[in-house]
């Protein structure tokens, strides 16, 4: 869904990080930049985000599919990201999260996103947690 993609980070950058209509709207969106893990290029992610702390939660559910989403490799491989949220621009350190910390992370994100507690069920997989805590200012 390359062009729903595009369209959605459009929409993001031009209003501040919100969206203001369609399924997408009043969602926390973040568009989280990875260095392809093969092939070393850019790749852009739209993901629905948590707070803990300082640090932003993401989950790798890819909607549920079985497959774990290629932007997960991409921080395991290169753990240096660009993140843009609510109209600010920052590097951060991707963490692929332990099983300790995970299980907090994901009630918690489950807990702010209903939606998201279907996705272990119907992918039959653990969806990874990745907490991406800002180092500067991009």
């Amino acid at each position: 869904m390359p062009g729903y993609n595009d369209s959605l980070i459009e929409q993001l950058r031009a209003n501040g990080g919100a969206i203001a209509a369609g399924p997408m709207a009043g969602r926390p969106l973040l568009v989280l930049t990875t260095t392809g893990a093969r092939t070393g290029m850019s790749r852009e992610a739209v993901l629905t985000f948590t707070r803990d702390g300082d640090r932003y939660v993401v989950a790798g559910t890819a909607g549920g599919s079985p497959t774990t989403p290629a932007w997960v490799h991409n921080v395991a491989a290169n753990p240096v990201v660009l993140v843009e949220a609510k109209g600010r621009r920052f590097r951060a350190r991707g963490t692929i999260v332990d099983d300790a910390k995970r299980r907090r992370l994901w009630d918690a994100h489950v807990a702010e996103r209903p939606e998201f507690a279907e996705y272990p069920e119907r992918s039959g997989r653990t969806i990874p947690v990745i907490t991406l805590e800002p180092i500067t200012e991009a």
